[in-house]
């Protein structure tokens, strides 16, 4: 999976693995079941809103927390289709790569882009087009052995 099109789930700086998918949830193995929590704490209509294909954003240290492989599950299994942020936890990084879920890093770029605006991205040449406000980034590519891991997936 090398593009993204979508609408902007926007959130803060160090949203937690605990925050992505709630503790109080990991009573079942059942993905679509823990995705129906996926973010209630800090947005209680995210799974309400999200449409298949629309890509979440975050600030710094996107996935900071416990290591749990649930929260990049339950994020691709919402319908997500390209988390964008400042930067991630280094553990959530290679937890979402190996559940598929593609990852974008940005830096200070980030705050170019706001919720709800409509995100084109090429994930191979490292740019992300905001169709809303005109805005493009360049970032990093995907590093060929993440393209890899996600084309098996």
């Amino acid at each position: 999976m090398n593009n993204a099109n979508g609408s902007v789930f926007k959130y803060p700086d160090n949203v937690e693995t605990d925050v992505i998918i709630p503790a109080r949830h990991l009573n079942t193995q059942d993905a679509r079941e823990l995705a129906s929590h996926c973010m209630e704490d800090i947005d209680k209509d995210f799974v309400k809103n999200v449409k298949d294909g629309d890509i979440m954003v975050g600030g710094w240290n996107f996935g900071c927390g416990s290591s749990r492989e649930h929260a990049p599950m339950v994020i691709k299994e919402s319908g997500i289709s390209c988390v964008i942020a400042a930067n991630f936890a280094r553990i959530f990084y290679r937890n979402a790569f190996n559940m598929g879920l593609l990852l974008m890093e940005v830096g200070d770029d980030v705050d170019k882009i706001n919720d709800g605006d409509e995100l084109e991205v090429d994930a191979a040449t490292g740019v992300i087009r905001d169709l809303t406000n005109g805005a493009e980034i360049q970032c990093p590519p995907l590093p060929a052995s993440m393209a890899a891991i996600l084309s098996l997936i």
